[in-house]
């Protein structure tokens, strides 16, 4: 996935309702962004130090995503893990000969690891670190919702849990999400998606293709603004635009890129523009500089910020992951992903099919473009 602002702007605008029996939404308690001690540089690189060493006699590895906090990824990088979107988190750990997968990310990050390798430990620094799609979308609800469109191809988003994975025909991440619904709609298949409609109207649009949609939303992604974000591109008219397709339309529409997060970090290194406004997950920049030091990053706004609002464009779950915890998990073990077989077992046909489909096409695999 990874459009113009020309051509996200093609189509109809118009958000497709929600189905009348599907209204009636969780509510879902954002937490906090925990705060973590200061750490002098000494304790921070003697609590790295100790991590790795654990890591080591375990063998096990490290697999975070890029939006958990800086150290996390640089310590993932330096003891041979992946620092990775969704779906390369997904495919390494089924590569990995480590006995014992530590994914740091949110929890159905971990629940795939594990449905995809029940043979393997996989251990999380706080299981208690979910998201806001995964919660908006309880899998008794959207069970029925399913049971009473049965005519429809059931393709959900990797934001859910083993429970709605279980539910589905296909499950798809932000990098392929454009290519399996195109490959659907070409069949003729109906398409119910699940959870995020922001990204389930864009693959609307980009695809033409006959869909229902969830109604769920991301917690950070939702609160970028149109308004403000047009208001910030004419301080910086020679910004490029980046914006994941969790965004709301109007945020969408005024994107340069849109796409999957390594999609906006490849942007970010292959384009010449040498500033770039991102609308996704701050933590995201710790590669982007990592990459292209000399690119300057300007966090897209949302709707009160230093106020009201909920994320401040970092999701709180995925705040709950830090050094501390990690090394505590490392020792205790008692943060660990365990899934009843049964929901596995159906749980892994899905994510199978998505990750043949993506090597069948090449589809972010390494050393190809995604």
């Amino acid at each position: 996935m990874n459009t113009s602002r020309a051509d996200a702007a093609d189509g109809d605008h118009s958000m497709t309702s929600p189905a009348p029996d599907m209204q009636a939404k969780p509510h879902i308690q954002v937490p906090p962004h925990p705060q973590w001690p200061a750490m002098s540089d000494a304790d921070r690189n003697g609590l790295k130090g100790r991590i790795a060493e654990l890591l080591r006699r375990q063998n096990a590895v490290l697999v975070a995503h890029y939006y958990v906090d800086g150290d996390l990824q640089a310590l993932a990088e330096e003891t041979g893990g992946c620092v990775a979107d969704s779906l390369e988190m997904a495919r390494y750990g089924t590569e990995s000969d480590a006995d014992t997968l530590v994914v740091c990310g949110v929890r159905f990050m971990g629940e795939t690891a594990k449905i995809l390798n029940p043979e393997k430990r996989v251990l999380m620094p706080d299981l208690g670190a979910t998201c806001s799609l995964d919660e908006g979308c309880p899998a008794d609800a959207f069970g029925a919702f399913c049971d009473a469109h049965p005519e429809h191809t059931v393709v959900v988003y990797a934001n859910t849990s083993a429970e709605v994975k279980a539910r589905s025909d296909w499950v798809v991440t932000s990098s392929i999400a454009l290519p399996v619904v195109q490959h659907l709609a070409e069949q003729g298949e109906k398409i119910i998606w699940a959870p995020d409609k922001h990204l389930g109207h864009y693959v609307e649009r980009m695809t033409g293709a006959d869909m229902l949609l969830w109604d769920g939303a991301c917690v950070v992604h939702e609160e970028f603004k149109g308004f403000a974000l047009d208001r910030v591109r004419r301080l910086h008219p020679d910004a490029a635009v980046l914006v994941h397709p969790e965004s709301p339309d109007e945020v969408v529409d005024q994107a340069d890129v849109v796409g999957s997060t390594t999609q906006l970090i490849k942007a970010v290194t292959d384009m010449p523009n040498r500033e770039f406004i991102v609308a996704t997950d701050e933590g995201i920049f710790w590669k982007m500089r990592q990459l292209a030091p000399e690119k300057t990053l300007i966090a897209a706004p949302t709707a009160g910020e230093g106020a009201t609002c909920e994320s401040c464009a970092h999701c709180p779950w995925m705040a709950m992951n830090a050094l501390s915890n990690l090394e505590r998990v490392l020792i205790e073990h008692h943060q660990e992903i365990h899934i009843d077989e049964d929901i596995r077992q159906r749980a892994v046909r899905p994510i199978q099919r998505m990750l043949d489909f993506a090597r069948e096409r090449g589809i972010g695999a390494r050393g190809k473009s995604d």
